[in-house]
């Protein structure tokens, strides 16, 4: 009977070293399989038997059935797991923002080849060959072509501006479609992981190691939160709301500006829903918006974590002007935040004043009555908006155009305005600007323009070194899971001559028993 049960034995340990070796197979076949996580065997002692109970020896009288397979599992630490995506969305975070910054900074320093600031320092210095010579027809000629310059140039430096926001915008649009399709995913994998672990006898690792995946992926685009329940489903949640729980996914919605078309990501279960005259669902989305824009970002506060949150920042919520730098606390609230809102309003503001300033002269408000039907002013608005001269809303006037000696810059007499040429002159050396109400710093609109593409460059080194100093934590961090999580070749060797032996081992043990039991059957038929 011993002999018999010690067959059993033997086939134990085959039956459990040809499984450890399939799964440390499978680990060698996944070495360099992103996202891929090691799987480790545990082995178990199998149940004895008792043959007999004595109470008064130290133990009974059993006997073994050998080893068991017990569980493969997967090697992680859910510690460097969080560590990992919280940098890794952080750093996400900035990328946008160092990209936002490095597409300013080439709208504004070239432009087929010529910079907007040329075409700045033309005007300025045609103002200035103006103010030598007021009566000369060809330096009056040069104002007016340049002038043109001057606005085309700046019209598309704007308009790249736009251009770049309703990229943010259409990138938004698929952010907010992919996190929702994870969403849907991860529902089918608890579903699909809760089925194969509910009898407690299989681990789905490969099903693990796709939700893994996701959350890594999820962790770039927002700052999620998750825990896995001890039905094996995982419940995440975005920006503290939940997004995936239990056999629900919780879908974000997208609220479209009818003015901009920007859209405003929301949750649909906040919002509340009503029906137009059409029967077409509207949402009512106040309280509802997935992030509040308003919060100051901190890393301390981890409230700058995520692309999708970075887009929504540096696009904004319109094409921002002059107008939204004129009330410190709308700026600072609406507009301070957000890279492109700031740069437009900053940049519209340069036109606006030098179109402005300029026009101011030229309408000749300082000069007598009598000498003030000459006057012409050099900008006009394109559409009328109350003479709120705005980029996109501005032209040279086309009577200027034409015939530009209409700049006489003489007096009803006759005599040569060179008041007038010098006011114009002054116009751009007045220093009483400033680029934002946060800055206190007075300057000249010929050092206007310096100051924004300035501060442009600074901030765009700012994000530059924030977000290669971010590269540098996610990947020690995720070094430091892979060293938990990777598969390592030589471990893996090891093991598989370990399997091995234990195989050839458990197989010799076999043919042992065979032999004895070969020669006692033998020996018992003489």
């Amino acid at each position: 009977m011993a002999l018999m049960a010690n067959l059993y034995v033997g086939a134990s340990g085959l039956r459990t070293s040809q499984n450890a070796l399939n799964t440390t197979a499978h680990n060698m076949s996944n070495l360099d399989t992103e996202g891929y996580t090691r799987q480790q065997v545990l082995l178990g002692t199998s149940e004895y038997t008792t043959l007999s109970v004595n109470p008064e020896s130290v133990s009974n009288k059993q006997i073994g059935h050998g080893v068991y397979y017990s569980k493969v599992r997967q090697v992680r630490d859910d510690f460097l797991d969080k560590t990992y995506r919280r940098e890794s969305g952080r750093s996400a975070f900035y990328q946008v923002s160092c990209e936002t910054m490095e597409e300013a900074e080439t709208l504004l320093g070239e432009l087929d080849g010529v910079s907007f600031q040329e075409s700045f320092d033309d005007l300025w210095t045609s103002v200035q060959e103006l103010a030598k010579d007021p009566g000369n027809a060809i330096t009056q000629g040069m104002l007016v072509q340049y002038a043109s310059i001057f606005l085309t140039r700046a019209t598309s430096v704007y308009e790249g501006l736009q251009n770049y926001q309703n990229n943010l915008n259409t990138q938004i649009k698929q952010t907010v479609d992919k996190i929702n399709s994870y969403g849907e995913q991860l529902v089918l994998l608890n579903e699909q992981i809760q089925r194969i672990e509910c009898a407690g006898i299989e681990k789905a690792n490969d099903l693990r190691d796709t939700r893994n995946a996701i959350l890594d992926e999820l962790a770039t685009y927002a700052n999620i939160s998750y825990k896995e329940a001890a039905d094996t489903t995982v419940s995440v949640q975005i920006e503290g709301t939940d997004f995936v729980k239990g056999e629900n996914c919780y879908k974000i919605g997208l609220q479209t500006d009818e003015m901009t078309g920007f859209y405003t990501p929301f949750w649909y279960i906040n919002a509340k829903m009503s029906y137009d005259e059409n029967g077409k669902k509207v949402y009512d989305i106040e309280g509802a918006e997935v992030f509040d824009l308003q919060k100051e970002i901190s890393s301390d506060n981890n409230t700058d974590i995520g692309s999708l949150k970075s887009m929504l920042l540096a696009r904004g919520d319109h094409y921002a002007t002059y107008e939204d730098l004129e009330d410190e606390d709308y700026y600072n609230t609406n507009i301070a935040q957000s890279v492109l809102m700031n740069l437009e309003a900053e940049f519209d503001q340069l036109i606006h004043l030098v179109t402005t300033k300029m026009n101011e002269v030229l309408r000749e408000d300082f000069r007598a009555e009598e000498d003030r039907e000459n006057s012409w002013e050099l900008f006009v608005e394109i559409a009328d908006n109350g003479g709120k001269f705005s980029v996109g809303n501005i032209q040279v006037n086309p009577e200027l155009l034409q015939e530009p000696s209409l700049l006489s810059f003489r007096k009803k007499d006759e005599e040569i305005d060179q008041e007038k040429a010098d006011a114009l002159k002054a116009v751009f050396s007045a220093e009483e600007y400033t680029l934002n109400p946060n800055v206190k710093k007075k300057t000249t609109l010929e050092e206007y323009y310096e100051d924004l593409v300035a501060q442009v460059a600074n901030s765009g080194y700012v994000y530059r070194g924030i977000y290669e100093n971010q590269e540098v934590t996610v990947s020690s961090a995720l070094s430091a899971r892979e060293q938990v999580v990777g598969v390592s070749s030589d471990e893996e060797l090891t093991n598989m001559i370990m399997y091995q032996n234990a195989y050839n081992a458990a197989s010799r043990y076999i043919n042992v028993v065979d032999e004895m039991l070969e020669h006692i059957i033998s020996t018992l038929a003489v």
